[in-house]
């Protein structure tokens, strides 16, 4: 057995997760779980949200202009002349 788990490694993993499964049906732990995962989520808004902000404070001017030069071709490309 040692072996064909070893030579199968997603084997070993859908028997980890039908495992964790099986334990979180058996001790009835559905609502811990759907806790868990709304902090889960809270927390991976908060991680893209610094991510985003350290982007922003290291290229705030390439940003800017950025804008700005999207700001007028679309203008440019808009204008009925």
């Amino acid at each position: 057995m040692r072996g064909f788990l070893s030579d199968h490694p997603t084997v070993r993993g859908f028997l980890i997760i039908g495992l964790i499964a099986a334990i979180i049906v058996v001790l009835s732990l559905q609502s811990t779980l759907a806790a868990l995962f709304l902090i889960a989520n809270i927390a991976f808004f908060i991680a893209i949200a610094f991510f985003i902000f350290l982007v922003w404070r290291e290229r705030r001017e390439d940003i800017a202009l950025c804008g700005f030069s999207m700001w007028r071709v679309w203008r440019d490309q808009h204008r009925y002349v």
